[in-house]
Order: C-alpha cells, then sequence, then structure tokens
C-alpha cells in the first residue's frame, strides 16, 4: 500500500492542476485565506480541504468568542496591527452580515497590588496601539461590576463578542458563491510538494488533488502538514487545553471581566465573559493537553504526546514555568481550587454556581529553546505559505490575516508562474 500511494502522487503529478491554490484546513483562517483570495484575484482556483464534516470544528468554535482590542500585544507585533485593525473589521462583518455580536467593552482588573504596574504597563501599551483605555479607581470599577472586586482597573471599550463559528461559515459561504471549492471530511495523509511541479495532497478516503500552491492554515495540525510538505517549521505544535466553566448566575457578571495577566506566559488568566447567548463562560486554564485534540484528560494519543515530549522546547518550557504550570494543574483537577482562583475577582461566587462546559485546545508554536512564539508566525517556502502559530487573536485577526496570507499565496502563485 505504501509503494501503491506513491505511485499515485507521482501519477498525478504529470497531470493537469486541480487548483491554483490548495488550502489545507478550514477554520476561520483558511476560510478566510479562501475568501480573500477570491476577492483579490478573481478566477484563481482555491480548494479548501478540511478533515471534519464541517467548519471550524476545532480552535475556531471552541473558545470564548471575545473580540479582542490589541491592547495586551507589543506595538509593532503583527498581533497589534491585525488585532487593533481587525477588531472594527469583525464588528462590520458581522454587522453586514447578521451575524450575532456586540461590542461591550471590557474591564481588566488589578486584585493585588503588584498587579499595580503591570496594570499601568498596558494602559501605556494600549495607547501605543492606537486604542482608547480609560483607568478606574476601585469606586469606578463597582459602577461597571457591582460584584467585582479590586483596587483598580482599566475599561478598554473596542473589546467585543461574536459567533465565530458562524463567521467562519459565512466565509465559507462567500468563497463557494466566488468559485472556491470547499471539501469536507477531507483529512490530508500525504504531502508531495515539487518546485517545479507544484503540491499533490493525497487524503484519507484515496483521493488526489494537486495545486500549484499550498496553503497550510491547519492549526493544531500545522507543524506536522510542514513537514510533510519538506518543510523544518521551526517549532512545534504543543497543546494546550483550556478548561472553561458556565455560571450558574450570570446576574453576577454585566459584561467581560479579566485580571492583569502574567506577562511572562501567553494566557490571559481565568476571565469571565458573557457571550452573545447571555450565558458566562468563567475560565480557562491552562493546562497540557494530551492529545493534539484533547478536549479532556481521557483522550491520550501516544504518537502525538510521544512526539511533543521529544520536542526539546517542551522540557525547557516545563522548566521554565513548571510553578505555573503546577497551579494550572491544580485548577483543572480540584474544583474547589478553579474557584478559589475566580473568587479574586467575583467573591460572591459558589462552587457549585460553576457548571462544566466544552473545553477548547490551543495550539501553541513552541521554539527548540523553549521559547513560546508570540507573534503570527508565516512562513514561505517554495510553492507553499505556512501559517505556524495562530493562537488568539487569530479569530479577531482574521481577516487582516487571510488577506496577509492571500498577499503571500498569490505572489508565491507569480513565482511559480515564472
Amino acid at each position: 500500500m505504501h509503494y501503491r500511494t506513491r505511485e499515485v502522487v507521482r501519477v498525478v503529478t504529470r497531470r493537469s492542476y486541480d487548483c491554483d491554490v490548495l488550502v489545507i484546513g478550514g477554520g476561520i483562517v483558511g476560510l478566510s485565506t479562501a475568501y480573500a483570495l477570491t476577492r483579490a484575484a478573481p478566477g484563481t482556483r482555491v480548494t479548501v480541504l478540511e478533515k471534519e464534516s464541517g467548519p471550524a470544528r476545532h480552535q475556531t468554535g471552541r473558545n470564548s468568542g471575545v473580540i479582542h482590542s490589541g491592547v495586551y500585544y507589543r506595538p509593532g507585533s503583527l498581533k497589534a496591527r491585525y488585532a487593533v485593525s481587525g477588531a472594527a473589521e469583525m464588528v462590520e462583518f458581522c454587522a453586514e452580515h447578521d451575524i450575532p455580536h456586540a461590542v461591550t467593552g471590557k474591564l481588566i482588573v488589578a486584585t493585588a497590588r503588584e498587579e499595580l504596574p503591570r496594570l499601568h504597563a498596558l494602559v501605556q501599551r494600549g495607547r501605543e496601539n492606537g486604542i482608547a483605555v480609560r483607568e478606574l479607581c476601585a469606586a469606578q470599577l463597582a459602577e461597571y461590576e457591582p460584584e467585582v472586586d479590586g483596587l483598580a482597573a482599566i475599561h478598554v471599550g473596542t473589546t467585543g463578542v461574536c459567533d465565530f463559528t458562524a463567521v467562519a461559515r459565512r466565509l465559507a459561504q462567500a468563497a463557494r458563491a466566488a468559485g472556491a471549492e470547499i471539501r469536507y471530511g477531507a483529512r490530508v495523509v500525504r504531502v508531495d510538494r515539487r518546485p517545479d511541479r507544484g503540491v499533490a495532497v493525497l487524503t484519507a478516503a484515496g483521493d488526489v488533488v494537486r495545486g500549484r500552491v499550498l496553503v497550510n492554515c491547519a492549526g493544531l495540525h500545522c507543524d506536522e502538514i510542514a513537514r510533510r510538505t519538506g518543510d523544518e517549521p521551526g517549532a512545534r505544535i504543543v497543546p494546550f487545553r483550556g478548561e472553561y466553566y458556565e455560571l450558574a448566575r450570570p446576574e453576577l457578571v454585566r459584561g467581560l471581566v479579566y485580571p492583569v495577566p502574567d506577562p511572562a506566559f501567553p494566557f490571559l488568566g481565568v476571565h469571565l465573559t458573557r457571550g452573545v447567548d447571555g450565558g458566562v463562560h468563567v475560565g480557562p486554564n491552562a493546562v497540557p493537553a494530551l492529545a493534539r485534540e484533547g478536549y479532556d484528560w481521557r483522550t491520550v494519543r501516544p504518537r502525538e504526546l510521544g512526539a511533543t515530549l521529544a520536542w526539546p522546547g517542551s522540557w525547557q518550557l516545563a522548566r521554565r514555568h513548571w510553578r505555573y504550570g503546577t497551579g494550572e494543574l491544580h485548577r483543572s483537577l480540584s474544583r474547589e481550587a478553579f474557584t478559589r482562583a475566580v473568587r479574586r475577582l467575583l467573591p460572591a461566587v459558589r462552587e457549585d454556581d460553576l457548571v462544566p462546559t466544552a473545553a477548547g485546545v490551543r495550539a501553541q508554536a513552541v521554539l527548540r529553546d523553549g521559547t513560546l512564539a508570540d507573534d503570527f508566525l508565516i512562513q514561505e517556502t517554495a510553492r507553499a505559505v505556512h501559517v505556524l502559530n495562530a493562537p488568539s487573536p487569530a479569530a479577531t485577526a482574521s481577516l487582516p490575516i487571510g488577506r496577509e496570507v492571500a498577499r503571500r499565496t498569490l505572489a508565491a502563485l507569480e513565482t511559480a508562474g515564472r
């Protein structure tokens, strides 16, 4: 069977192309890229391959639905630029297409004196990124959120919430209407990239699809797709599960409430998010997942776990952040401990107020030295564009990210044509 697979791929490379651009991944970034390609270069033949039976089944559809303002991100970084512009665009897109959304603003709350300098640093960072930020004392904080406790806070007015799954579905519809083909249930098992002939992929169903340029938007599996293409991404995806609860008394929270984040770690801490459905999500904590799609402790995939443990960066990361990680694990295994963490912001919450709900897994790129990639990471190689790190705020920034990936892809198509 192994030799037969190779033979099929070789035979197909001698045939005509099935498409100009072959996108792997039907999450919000892959679909935004397809959408951007059809708008920027009408007539470009685009095919999207998604292994699930529908769009947005992983990172896109398993988060708290926040349209991030960009207040946290390093000025000048892709995250800062795309989050700020992407937030405004996302609100416009949702309004235009009748997708549930709301611009609610959010509070970032300092609950201890040692957090105050970090809170003030966020004010400066937000202003450098062009975001209006209002500083609040404890009394002013109570006007926004009477049940939230804190020494001081900042209010970021451009933060909002939306239904990102609905956004992904609408992007897919628009791309299809412009001529793109989207195939669901098409899991890629092999990639054969020939710089002089294009890229051919084999799906688990035995179909072979050939394109002139490959775009890798495979999220939790993007590093594996890059390596199958013959490229070394220089990083590995280390999956972190974010575990959420639903608040049984949503009346305790009016909007969005966040703690002051630890700048040494890319996660924002346990926060409170009132969604478009009126429910309040609490979380997430962040624990290592035992599989790329390990949404609970019972899901273990030895091959994927072994690959994570074999990556030197995983051990460097664990050595550097073991204290933080131990606290996250404790909160994962103990609802009482998780409740104590929530009470720092919301003292009135009780343990029985927290109802477990769906978890998500963050596709976090980790470099060989254990450094967490803290910006979007896009790699261009011969006839391929790989999106190798696009965790939060990728959903917020998906429209400008899609345009950027499309721009690089069209340049690769032009090069291939020459």
